[in-house]
C-alpha cells in the first residue's frame, strides 16, 4: 500500500512554515494530509450556492487539510487550515476554519467509495456559497483524519459534532484496530492532563476514544443483571403464558375492588349526557339562524357580484370607446398634410407619416377588421365615407405633383450643357443625382399604389414620357461625338477584284469597333440600371434581380408592402408585361443611334462587324434581369442587324470571286486564293469572342472558292489539271498557318490537299501515257485477254506474239534518255508555279516506276523467257538524268 500523506514528515514541515510565515504565534501540527477540493451542488446548499457551485463541481484542486492547535492563556484553540500550492509549489495558507464552529461531518453520499465528506460550520450558514468537499485517496485516510478532529472536539469542546452518513461505532472499532495508544500532554481549560492518544504505525497522534473504558464496563454491568433465561425456547414460551395468566388475574381482581368509582363514573355520564342533549337543542337553533343568514348573506353577494359586473362592463366600454375614437379621429398635424400640406423634399417625414397613419386608419375600418356591431354604426360609416374622401382627395394632390416634377427634374438636366457630351470631349451619363432625388418620393410612390392604384398608370407614362428625352439626347449627342472624333479612316478590305498583288491588308489599331465598344459599354449599364430602377420606384411586383452589369445603387433603399419585394407575387407576369411596356416607352428611339453607330463603322470597315459581333453577344450573355427586357431587344436586333451587313459583306466577296470564272483564258495562280489568306488573316485579328460570325465565312466564302477554280479549270480541258494543282497547292502554301489554329480552315485545307493529290496524279498519268503510249497499251491489252483465257495462250494471238513483243519494246525504250527528259521537259512546259515541279517530277518518276513493274510482272507470265530491262536499271536510268 503507498505512505499516507499524514506520514509524510515533509509535508508537515512545509505545512508549519507556510503557517508561521502568515501567523505571528506558531501553531502545532496535530495531522496534516493532502486532498481533492470540490464543491457540493446539493442538499442543504441548493439554491444560488448550488448553482454556483455547480459550475466547478467537476473541478477538484490540490489542497492539503492541516489539524492545528494554539495555546492562548490557559486555553488551547484548535484550526482546521487549508493550504495550496502557490505557483513555486511552495505551500501558502488558503482559508482557517475554528474547530469550535463545527457543528456537522457529513460523508457524501453520491461517493460510493466513501472517501468524499463535508466539514459544517456553523457560522457559515448566513453565507452565498455552498461549502467545499474534501476527497481523501482512501477510506482509512478519511478515518484517520476524522478521528482527530472528533477527538479534538471531545476533549477541548466537550462535546463531538453531528456525524452524517457513517457509524461512531465502526469509527471507534477501526480506530481500536488500526491504532495504538500512547500518553501525551493535552493543555485544557483547568491546565495541562494526560491524554491518551490514538496512535498508527506512523507517528501522527489522534485522541482519546469516543467510548471511555470505563463506561464500556458500567454497560456490560447493566446488561448482565438482567437474565432473560432465553437458552430454551418452549421454556420461554411457558414462562410467558403463566405470567400472562397472572397478570389478567390481577387486573379482574382490580376491577371488582372499584365498584364504587364505577357508580361514580355512571352518574357523572348521565350528567354529561343531559348536557349534551341541551347542546344539540342549542345547536339546532344556532343552525336555523346560520341558515337564514346564508341566505340573506348569499342575496347580498349576488347583487355586490351584480353590480361589480356592471362596473367591470362600463369601465371596459369605456376603453373600448377610447380606442373606437381614436381610430375615428384625424390628428390635426396629419390633416393639415392630408389635405393642404407642401410636398417639398422638407416636408416629406410628415407627408409620408401622414399616408401612413391615413392607409392603417382606412385598413382599421373596414369591415373585416371590425366588430360586426361596429360596422353597422353611423359613426363609423361616416367616418370610413369621410377617410376615403380624404384618401382621393390625397392621391389627387401627390399624382398631380409628381406628374409636374418629373418633367420639371428632367428639364433641369437638358438644360445644363454640363450633362451632355460636348465637341472633343465625350460624356459617360451619370443619373446618380436624379435617382437621388426621385428616392425622396419613392415611399410617396409606394402609399399611391397602396392608395389607388390607378393613379400609377399616368404617373409612370409621365416619368417614362420625361426620362426618355433625356436618354435620346444623350446617346444622340454621345455617337454623334464618336463619329466626330474617331480617328479611324476607310480601312483598305482585302478585296478580290483588281490584280494581283495589291490591297494588303491594315492594321486596326484605330478600328471603328472601338467606337461601338464605348457606344455599348457607356449606355447598356445605364439602360439596365434604369430599367430596374423603374421597376422597384414605380412599384412594379416583379422578380427584381440584377444583372452582371447592374449598379448596386441603382435601386431605392425603401421598404413598404409593394414594389421593393423581389418575390413574385400572383400577378407578376401581368406587371412584368407592363413594365417593358413602360421600358420600352422610356427608351424606344435610342436603338437609332445605335444603328448609326453600325452602319457607320461598317462603311468604313466591314471587319469591325467581327468585333462589333463579339461584343454584342458578351453583354447579350451577361443579360440576366428580367426587368430589362427590352435591353435585351435593343442588343439582340444590334446583333441582327450586324450579322446581316457582315454577310452583305460576305456575299459581296463571293460575287466578286464568281465572276472569276466568265475570264475566257485563266493561266496559273488565280488572284482570289491569295487575297482569301490576307481576308482571313485580317479576320482572326478582329476576333475578342464567339468565331461562328468568322467560321460561318469561311464556309460559305472557301465553298464559292473552290466551286468558282472547278469550272475555271473546265474552260481549257487541256489544262484542267495543272490549273487545279496550282491552285489547289497555292491555297494550302498562304493558309498552312492559319490552318493549324483554325479548325474551320484546317478542313479546307485537307480537302485542298486531297483535290491537289489527285489532279497531281492525273496529270502525271497523262505525261507518262503520252510518252510511253505503246509500251503501256500493250500491258493493257494483255490485261485484257487475261479475263477470257489462260496467260500461255496470250503469246499466240494476233499481235501479241514474241515478235510483236520485242519490236514494241525496241520502240518504246530506244532512246529512253532522250524519252525522259521530254518527259520532263512536258512537265516543265506547262507548270507556272516553278516551286512544284521539284516535287511533281519525283511524283511522275514515282508513278513511272510503279506501271513499269506492274508491266514487268504481266510480261514474266506471258513471255518468262525474254530479257527486258528490269527495275533497277530502271532506277538508275532516272536517278543519272
Amino acid at each position: 500500500m503507498a505512505r499516507s500523506s499524514a506520514d509524510d514528515m515533509e509535508l508537515k514541515r512545509a505545512c508549519e512554515a507556510g503557517i508561521l510565515s502568515k501567523e505571528k504565534a506558531p501553531e502545532k501540527v496535530v495531522m496534516c494530509m493532502r486532498v481533492a477540493k470540490g464543491r457540493s451542488s446539493g442538499g442543504t446548499w441548493a439554491g444560488k450556492a448550488g448553482k454556483l457551485a455547480s459550475r466547478h463541481s467537476n473541478m477538484a484542486k490540490p489542497r492539503v487539510l492541516a489539524v492545528t492547535t494554539k495555546p492562548k492563556g490557559q486555553k488551547t484553540k484548535a484550526f482546521l487550515r487549508v493550504l495550496k500550492y502557490s505557483n513555486g509549489g511552495i505551500l501558502e495558507p488558503a482559508k482557517v476554519y475554528k474547530i469550535k464552529h463545527l457543528h456537522k461531518v457529513e460523508v457524501a453520499s453520491n461517493d460510493p467509495s466513501g472517501c468524499t465528506f463535508i466539514l459544517g460550520f456553523d457560522n457559515l450558514r448566513s453565507q452565498s456559497v455552498s461549502p467545499p468537499q474534501w476527497t481523501m485517496r482512501n477510506k482509512d485516510d478519511r478515518n484517520r483524519l476524522l478521528m482527530c478532529v472528533l477527538n479534538l472536539c471531545k476533549e477541548l469542546l466537550g462535546g463531538i459534532p453531528k456525524v452524517v452518513g457513517m457509524d461512531i461505532v465502526e469509527m471507534a472499532i477501526w480506530a481500536k484496530e488500526n491504532t495504538t495508544t500512547k500518553a501525551t500532554q493535552v493543555a485544557s481549560k483547568d491546565g495541562l492532563f494526560d491524554s491518551t492518544v490514538l496512535e498508527p504505525d506512523s507517528q501522527v497522534a489522534v485522541e482519546n476514544d469516543l467510548v471511555s473504558q470505563a463506561e464500556e464496563e458500567d454497560i456490560e454491568a447493566l446488561l448482565g443483571t438482567y437474565v432473560m433465561a432465553i437458552g430454551e425456547a418452549e421454556a420461554f414460551s411457558e414462562r410467558m403464558k403463566r405470567e400472562l395468566v397472572a397478570l389478567e388475574s390481577a387486573n379482574v381482581y382490580a376491577l371488582m375492588e372499584t365498584e364504587s368509582v364505577v357508580e361514580e363514573v355512571l352518574q357523572g355520564l348521565e350528567v354529561a349526557t343531559i348536557c349534551v342533549e341541551d347542546m344539540d337543542e342549542w345547536l339546532g337553533i344556532f343552525n336555523i339562524k346560520l341558515r337564514h343568514m346564508r341566505e340573506d348573506i348569499q342575496s347580498i353577494e349576488w347583487r355586490n357580484n351584480k353590480l361589480e359586473m356592471q362596473s367591470v362592463s362600463n369601465v371596459a366600454l369605456g376603453e373600448e370607446l377610447d380606442r373606437l375614437l381614436v381610430l375615428l379621429q384625424i390628428p390635426p398635424e396629419y390633416e393639415v398634410s392630408l389635405t393642404g400640406g407642401s410636398f417639398d423634399e422638407g416636408n416629406m417625414v410628415k407627408n409620408i407619416e401622414a399616408c401612413e397613419w391615413l392607409t392603417n386608419a382606412i385598413k382599421n375600418l373596414e369591415a373585416s377588421n371590425l366588430d360586426p356591431c361596429y360596422a353597422k354604426l353611423r359613426a363609423v360609416r361616416e367616418k370610413r365615407a369621410e377617410f376615403v374622401l380624404l384618401k382621393c382627395t390625397f392621391v389627387r394632390r401627390a399624382s398631380e405633383f409628381l406628374r409636374n416634377y418629373f418633367p420639371g427634374l428632367i428639364d433641369s438636366m437638358l438644360n445644363d450643357k454640363d450633362n451632355f457630351t460636348q465637341k472633343g470631349q465625350l460624356q459617360r451619363p451619370d443619373h446618380a443625382d436624379m435617382r437621388y432625388k426621385c428616392r425622396t418620393y419613392a415611399r410617396l410612390l409606394q402609399f399611391i399604389k397602396s392608395l389607388d392604384k390607378s393613379c400609377m398608370i399616368p404617373l409612370r407614362k409621365a416619368y417614362c414620357h420625361s426620362l426618355n428625352l433625356l436618354i435620346r439626347r444623350e446617346t444622340r449627342e454621345y455617337s454623334n461625338e464618336l463619329r466626330n472624333s474617331s480617328k479611324a479612316s476607310k480601312s483598305s478590305t482585302p478585296s478580290f477584284e483588281g490584280p494581283a498583288g495589291v490591297n494588303q491588308p491594315a492594321g486596326i489599331a484605330d478600328s471603328p469597333a472601338e467606337a461601338y465598344s464605348k457606344m455599348i459599354t457607356a449606355f447598356i449599364p445605364l439602360l439596365v440600371d434604369e430599367s430596374l430602377f423603374l421597376a422597384h420606384f414605380m412599384c412594379f411586383e416583379v422578380p427584381t434581380s440584377d444583372g452582371s452589369d447592374s449598379d448596386e445603387d441603382s435601386t431605392p433603399k425603401t421598404s413598404g408592402s409593394s414594389g421593393s419585394s423581389a418575390k413574385p407575387s400572383n400577378n407578376s407576369s401581368a406587371d412584368l408585361g407592363v413594365l417593358n411596356e413602360c421600358v420600352q416607352e422610356m427608351l424606344d428611339g435610342i436603338q437609332e443611334d445605335f444603328y448609326a453607330i453600325v452602319d457607320w463603322a461598317f462603311k468604313l470597315d466591314p471587319l469591325s462587324c467581327i468585333p462589333m459581333h463579339g461584343i454584342t453577344d458578351r453583354y447579350i450573355a451577361g443579360q440576366k434581369a428580367e426587368v430589362a427586357g427590352y435591353v435585351s431587344v435593343l442588343l439582340d436586333d444590334l446583333e441582327t442587324r450586324i450579322t446581316i451587313l457582315f454577310s452583305r459583306f460576305v456575299d459581296d466577296a463571293c460575287f466578286q470571286i464568281e465572276k472569276y470564272e466568265r475570264n475566257v483564258k485563266q493561266v496559273g495562280v488565280v488572284p482570289y486564293i491569295p487575297r482569301f489568306s490576307q481576308l482571313a488573316a485580317r479576320m482572326e485579328q478582329y476576333i475578342t469572342g464567339s468565331r461562328d460570325l468568322v467560321d460561318q465565312a469561311y464556309t460559305k466564302i472557301v465553298t464559292i472558292m473552290f466551286v468558282t477554280l472547278e469550272k475555271i479549270a473546265q474552260v481549257e480541258p487541256k489544262y484542267v489539271d495543272i490549273v487545279l494543282l496550282e491552285n489547289y497547292a497555292a491555297f494550302q502554301h498562304s493558309l498552312y498557318d492559319l490552318a493549324n489554329v483554325v479548325p474551320t480552315l484546317a478542313k479546307y485545307y485537307h480537302q485542298a490537299s486531297e483535290a491537289y493529290e489527285q489532279a497531281c496524279s492525273r496529270h502525271i498519268n497523262l505525261v507518262i501515257y503520252i510518252h510511253f503510249e505503246k509500251l503501256f497499251q500493250f500491258a493493257r491489252k494483255i490485261e485484257e485477254l487475261m479475263y477470257n483465257m489462260s496467260p500461255e495462250e496470250i503469246a499466240f494471238q494476233v499481235g501479241m506474239s514474241k515478235v510483236d513483243f520485242r519490236k514494241m519494246m525496241k520502240s518504246s525504250l530506244t532512246g529512253l534518255d532522250k524519252t525522259i527528259t521530254a518527259m520532263y521537259r512536258k512537265l516543265q512546259k506547262n507548270i507556272t508555279a516553278e516551286e512544284l515541279l521539284p516535287s511533281l517530277w519525283e511524283k511522275c518518276k514515282k508513278e513511272f516506276l510503279d506501271k513499269y513493274t506492274t508491266f514487268l510482272k504481266l510480261i514474266a507470265k506471258i513471255y518468262p523467257n525474254e530479257t527486258v530491262t528490269s527495275v533497277n536499271e530502271m532506277k538508275d536510268i532516272l536517278a543519272n538524268l
